[in-house]
């Protein structure tokens, strides 16, 4: 597998970090979560079967348990021999808290000169804000990113989705990629950051170059677009359609499918500024015609003509969908003592390399004796730590 040899001590825990080191470990590298005695507070978190948490069994497959008490003198030497083995450490901690535990940058590259550290954090280690806690409803909401979600006349809204800390780990597992690239080309380990603000600001697109060219905020335009119409969500006879004309092009195939040629060359609607200074009245045009049918006809219709549209799926309605099932974007892992458990598939398709499950979540601190044996660590020192609660 890509990662293959890459080891990966996660000291992460939630979520931006586990997605970070799950996407890690779906592409073959061996990650060890080190938690606290008391594990990962997601294990008991989302709904789930027989004590199981399917939200933690999502984020941390492909994984190995060590359970570390880090407060201990014993439990932080063992953390020092296991950076020293390690290619890779991730930490969500407050900047500072790795340090305060006595891993500091330099100590850190005395141990292992080869070792790729990533923090992942709120707002960065540097400026005002560093010491601040975070999660990812206030970076939704310091990043600009709520400000743009929501309808004209709403308040500010959150995705729905915990955007933040998706986008940072993912810019975590890029960044931890290229940084192990250099490492083995070089010999020369280094620090990489990501924060969940930073990520969030990234994804601005469009609406920060065309504040940056105006001066001006845009203001919230719900399902409309801010630079494109007719574009949204439009009601047909049963139910909704999603539509994305995104330029002259498909508009002109829209109007066609629609039986409306007239549109192509109307000076109100010819062009994609005409169309989105009269946005009303394209939408109001487009809708009446599309209320005449139903969501499936419309959907084999406009995508025959080569206009981007779709229903509006539920998520369980997801799980149902031919294409998203023909993906495998949702697959049934073994999870013994538990049975199957139903997760996400994996969106990074590689030809000759694919990802794949090949450990399940594991119990809190299932391979700790494992992970304390490649150590070197003897029989009798585990049982020590154990009876003495380092393990």
């Amino acid at each position: 597998m890509p990662l293959s040899g890459v080891r990966v001590l996660d000291l992460t825990r939630v979520l931006s970090g586990p997605f970070c080191t799950a996407l890690l470990g779906d592409l073959g590298a061996d990650v060890i979560k080190v938690e606290a005695p008391e594990g990962d507070s997601v294990r008991g978190q989302g709904a789930g079967r027989d004590g199981l948490s399917w939200y933690f069994a999502q984020f941390n497959r492909n994984k190995r348990s060590l359970r570390l008490d880090l407060r201990t003198p014993a439990g932080k030497a063992i953390l020092a021999r296991l950076i020293a083995r390690s290619d890779v450490l991730v930490e969500n901690f407050r900047p500072g808290v790795l340090a305060r535990l006595g891993f500091d940058d330099d100590r850190l590259q005395a141990l292992q000169p080869r070792l790729v550290t990533c923090a992942i954090n709120g707002f960065g280690s540097t400026g005002p804000y560093r010491d601040r806690p975070a999660f990812d409803f206030i970076a939704q909401a310091i990043s600009g990113f709520m400000s743009v979600n929501g309808g004209p006349d709403d308040p500010p809204l959150r995705s729905g989705l915990p955007i933040g800390d998706l986008v940072a780990g993912l810019y975590a597992a890029l960044s931890i990629t290229a940084a192990v690239l250099h490492a083995r080309a070089t010999g020369q380990g280094q620090r990489a950051e990501v924060s969940l603000t930073n990520g969030l600001v990234s994804l601005l697109a469009y609406i920060a170059t065309n504040t940056f060219a105006t001066g001006m905020t845009p203001p919230r335009s719900g399902n409309d677009h801010p630079i494109a119409a007719p574009y949204g969500l439009f009601p047909t006879r049963d139910g909704q359609i999603a539509l994305a004309p995104a330029d002259d092009a498909f508009f002109r195939r829209l109007a066609d499918a629609l039986g409306e040629p007239g549109l192509k060359t109307d000076p109100l609607y010819a062009t994609q500024p005409a169309r989105v200074a009269n946005r009303a009245r394209i939408n109001a045009i487009v809708g009446g015609r599309l209320a005449g049918n139903t969501t499936a006809h419309w959907v084999e219709t406009l995508n025959a003509a080569g206009v981007p549209c779709g229903p509006v799926n539920s998520v369980a309605d997801v799980f149902t969908d031919p294409q998203i099932r023909a993906q495998q974007m949702v697959i049934d892992v073994d999870h013994p003592g538990y049975g199957m458990v139903r997760m996400l598939g994996f969106p990074i398709k590689l030809s000759e390399t694919p990802c794949r499950v090949r450990r399940s979540a594991p119990r809190l601190g299932e391979h700790s004796d494992e992970v304390l044996a490649e150590l070197d660590y003897s029989e009798a020192e585990r049982a020590a730590w154990r009876r003495d609660g380092v393990i």
